[in-house]
């Protein structure tokens, strides 16, 4: 038996908002419990209201890390991501959001950080460092990111170009990406709008992808995301031939 080691949590001091954006956050019971009741909300709302589909599960893997990534055109898209997962990772389940959205007011960053379990992006200035944080998380500890890689929502359903984020968390790394297709997210909930619409949504889950052999440069990066974009729009239902 391995003899036990006491290791301090790594969010140690700090508070308030400076721990919810903390990429070093940790789970606490009152948070654990707020996900679970949270995730079973909204797996049940999609099946019901939106009658969720869900094709290629089983390509999903066995356990973290890895990340999940897909097309982006609504607030539903995390949700629906999340929902696919087993309750089990609640705690290793991290949607990367908009820093300037999620987490820019304390009521609104406290439910980003304890009920959704976000780590913040901030889309106008994102570091290196910030890159870097994430990147280690991924490697050396159980985790699982969702993250969009056009970093912005499409307003009319068309994906808009990818950004290199992903193949700066990504390249040379073990860590399986999952690329997903989502289907009728924009029109239960579009960009600019406030009420969801009972919209039928479906989701398809492609084969993981590992990028160790991918140099950790841009060149690599941009490899990296026109890759996975590909894999995203093959994903996609095809019109009927002829149409």
């Amino acid at each position: 038996m391995d003899e036990w080691k006491f290791e301090p949590a790594r969010d140690i001091g700090l508070a308030g908002m400076q721990r919810q954006r903390s990429y070093q956050r940790e789970s606490g019971l009152v948070s654990t419990m707020s996900r679970f009741a949270w995730w079973s909300m909204v797996r049940s709302s999609l099946k019901l209201l939106h009658r969720l589909e869900v094709h290629g599960k089983e390509n999903i893997p066995e356990n973290p890390s890895f990340m999940m990534v897909a097309n982006h055109a609504s607030h539903l898209d995390a949700l629906v991501l999340g929902a696919v997962l087993p309750l089990r990772l609640r705690d290793m389940l991290f949607p990367l959001a908009a820093g300037d959205v999620f987490f820019e007011t304390p009521v609104l960053s406290a439910f980003s950080a304890t009920v959704l379990n976000a780590l913040p992006v901030w889309r106008k200035n994102c570091g290196a460092h910030a890159i870097k944080d994430l990147r280690k998380r991924l490697i050396e500890e159980p985790t699982v990111f969702i993250l969009f890689p056009e970093g912005a929502r499409s307003s009319d359903g068309q994906m808009l170009p990818f950004k290199p984020g992903i193949g700066m968390i990504t390249a040379e790394t073990d860590i399986p990406i999952v690329p997903c297709h989502l289907e009728g997210t924009c029109e239960a909930f579009r960009k600019g709008t406030f009420v969801p619409r009972l919209k039928k949504v479906t989701v398809r889950i492609g084969k993981p992808r590992v990028f160790a052999d991918v140099r950790n440069k841009r060149e690599g990066w941009e490899q990296i995301s026109e890759l996975l974009k590909g894999d995203i729009c093959s994903l996609a239902p095809q019109p009927p031939a002829g149409s």
